[in-house]
């Protein structure tokens, strides 16, 4: 869902958008991978966004969720210098990998090797948004629910006044069929209502950039 695949803009060409708008100082995107993922090639080799033009640079992976993120954030804070995280992660950890709690403790981990690289950094989390799975799978969209009240409490338990963690709101009008081009990764409105709900959070809770408008 973050690094897209060939032709998508993504969310976080969304975001962009929307802080060279709204944010009066210097930022960029920052991490150590730049591709989207081909679906031909079944690997992360496409360049092929639908807008080019922006700081391509991310640490997401197609199929990568917490359980994978946790070993690699640590040297890609220390290497580009992050000092904001925004973190979309947990649907394929439920669908795949682990369960609700095995996911939470994940959490923990990835917080605790991004603070190690950086020990004020700030966070961002946005809930698993279900997929179509969810509609289906009773056991699935159990898993997903307890996740999220897990995550908003892990949030609460490992906030701290010098490394912030807000959790974003999952985007209340989020439609599968309508915000979504398979029934799980984002369209073009889907895109919005993410980077939305990012942007949302950072304003309202530290006055950074402003309210998004698509």
């Amino acid at each position: 869902m973050t690094i897209g695949s060939t032709g998508d803009h993504t969310w976080r060409y969304r975001i962009w958008q929307h802080l060279c708008r709204s944010y009066g100082g210097p930022f960029t995107l920052v991490g150590p991978r730049e591709t989207l993922y081909d679906k031909l090639d079944e690997a992360p080799t496409s360049y092929a966004y639908a807008e080019p033009d922006f700081p391509r640079a991310h640490l997401a992976g197609w199929g990568e969720g917490w359980l994978h993120m946790a070993p690699l954030i640590g040297e890609a804070v220390r290497k580009h210098r992050a000092d904001v995280l925004l973190v979309s992660l947990g649907l394929i950890d439920l669908g795949f990998y682990t369960n609700a709690e095995q996911t939470a403790e994940n959490v923990r981990a990835f917080t605790a090797e991004a603070r190690a690289a950086n020990r004020r950094m700030r966070m961002v989390w946005l809930p698993v948004t279900p997929n179509v799975r969810a509609e289906t799978d009773a056991a699935f969209a159990t898993e997903v629910a307890r996740f999220n009240e897990l995550l908003a409490k892990t949030a609460a338990d490992l906030d701290e006044p010098g490394s912030p963690i807000l959790l974003a709101s999952t985007p209340p009008s989020y439609d599968i069929p309508t915000d979504t081009y398979d029934g799980t990764h984002p369209g073009t409105s889907g895109e919005h209502k993410i980077a939305a709900a990012f942007a949302e959070a950072m304003y309202q809770a530290w006055d950074l950039g402003e309210p998004y408008e698509a």
